[in-house]
């Protein structure tokens, strides 16, 4: 097989992602590659220094996962963006970043599809977001209806104040949750206000435990 760059490696797995997603890998000090996508660029190049306030920082800093909103005063572009940091032989070595637009700027519905049409739903009426059957569920006062987002861009759409991942077919509004109840291996089940029983997953426990603080 004929040698390949770690660039042109990188560059076939972004074909993996959406159009609307950038990638960005940083070591612990500056940005070593960038991909920028159709609906989002940032304006990034090789060598640029990781600036306080992004994702990136604050994933270095904190060693762990972020996933949240990052406002226009750090790149002149508001974003949503998950950032993971990733090690070798124990030692922090970078993290690589997703980004997205951001979907909720301006924005404070989202418009389901239903029988009879489609239905504009305010974030505060939206109970929960399934996936099932392969299809993407929006659940709210008094009726459902589909979307053709993932899970995963619901994580972006939804205020973050709000709505968590609390299993890989479910998102929650945290205001329409009645009573959390334990359940085997440390996960939970929820009791939304309208009487639905929502698991939380082992991989999603202690992170739900710590956004709503018990």
């Amino acid at each position: 097989m004929k040698s390949f760059t770690i660039d042109s490696l990188l560059d076939v797995m972004g074909e993996l992602f959406s159009d609307e997603i950038s990638i960005a890998i940083s070591d612990t000090k500056k940005y070593i590659y960038y991909r920028p996508s159709k609906r989002i660029d940032l304006k990034i190049s090789a060598g640029d220094p990781v600036k306080a306030g992004t994702i990136a920082y604050k994933a270095l800093a904190q060693k762990q996962k972020v996933s949240e909103f990052i406002d226009r005063d750090v790149f002149g572009v508001p974003y949503h963006g998950m950032a993971v940091p990733f090690h070798h032989d124990g030692e922090l070595q970078g993290c690589v970043m997703a980004i997205y637009p951001a979907y909720t700027d301006g924005k404070s519905v989202v418009t389901v599809k239903t029988p009879d049409g489609w239905n504009p739903v305010s974030f505060t009426d939206v109970k929960y977001v399934e996936v099932k059957d392969r299809k993407t569920i929006v659940v709210a006062d008094g009726f459902s209806g589909t979307h053709k987002n993932t899970l995963q861009e619901f994580e972006y759409l939804l205020p973050r104040d709000s709505f968590v991942r609390c299993h890989r077919s479910f998102i929650v509004n945290v205001h329409h949750i009645k009573e959390i109840f334990p359940d085997t291996h440390s996960t939970f089940v929820l009791a939304m206000d309208d009487e639905t029983k929502i698991p939380v997953s082992q991989s999603y426990a202690s992170y739900f435990r710590k956004l709503l603080g018990f």
